[in-house]
């Protein structure tokens, strides 16, 4: 589940081991689904020994650390993980222990992983350049309308179906798609070369809005608690989902009609038939 909120607020958590240097990363020994680790523990544990952290930062849904010459360290979440420096919510899915050297002592860093959907992969700059940034369109938080636009009007997909595709746009996913679109006022059905200016404009506005309210909530833990910030604290920003997981109820922008759900691409949507009508609105 995590998204661009979500991993920003694992970024943000996790950021005070910027200038020090890892000590050790080990294999905590999970007995559960394998995860996705290149190079294995152990030669990551030989090549990052003694490098110092440069800096946190995200690459669309993933956690990046930047060492000394050039050397990355990519976590990406996906479904059910979580990079945290305090203790995970059971230590029986714990994938990867890191040990970082701070002037307090040894500050630990675990990578979290219920289902084992997420990957940890080491990059040298050319490569992560050549597999994951080449991939990726510009960031939801970053892009300009004029680009957003550019990047979406062309194709006859459902815009809810698009705006999930990361080489299009980094960092959006099915919860906040469902978010975005309500408060943009755009149906999830409508094919993305139906938008106008007006809406595009406003499907901007409205990406913005909603990334920045969930990053300041530091984003959202669902019904299976899963997600947590890197403090091991569930977001809040669940308490004020307009749509998603509300099928059934009234919605709380217009207080008039009822919350529905369809299926697309596999994926629920959620969405109001009054402040999303399928037309385009005049």
């Amino acid at each position: 589940m995590p998204e661009l909120p979500e991993v920003e607020t694992m970024c943000r958590g996790i950021r005070s081991i910027v200038g020090n240097v890892i000590f050790s990363v080990k294999d905590p020994g999970c007995d559960c689904r394998p995860m996705a680790i290149s190079p294995s523990i152990s030669s990551l544990h030989r090549r990052l020994r003694g490098r110092r952290i440069e800096q946190v930062s995200r690459l669309g849904k993933r956690v990046v650390l930047t060492f000394d010459a050039g050397y990355y360290l990519v976590f990406e979440p996906r479904m059910t993980g979580l990079v945290s420096l305090v203790d995970p919510p059971d230590w029986s899915h714990v994938r990867v222990r890191m040990e970082v050297e701070t002037n307090r002592g040894i500050q630990e860093v675990w990578f979290w992983d219920r289902r084992g959907l997420g990957t940890l992969t080491g990059y040298d700059a050319d490569e992560l350049e050549a597999r994951v940034r080449s991939k990726l369109g510009p960031d939801a938080l970053e892009v300009g309308s004029e680009e957003l636009t550019e990047r979406f009007s062309t194709t006859r997909q459902a815009i809810k179906v698009a705006l999930l595709d990361q080489r299009r746009l980094a960092g959006i996913g099915n919860l906040y798609a469902a978010e975005i679109l309500h408060v943009a006022a755009i149906h999830p059905e409508r094919t993305s070369d139906s938008l106008k200016t007006a809406d595009w404009r406003r499907l901007h506005a409205a990406m913005r809005r909603v990334l920045e309210e969930a990053i300041r909530y530091e984003g959202s833990t669902l019904s299976d608690g899963t997600y947590r910030n890197a403090l091991n604290q569930a977001g809040g920003y669940q308490n004020h989902h307009r749509v998603y997981a509300r099928a059934g109820e009234p919605c709380g922008t217009c207080r008039k009609r009822i919350v529905e759900r369809i299926v697309q691409a596999q994926r629920s949507t959620f969405f109001c038939p009054g402040c999303q009508p399928r037309r385009r609105r005049s």
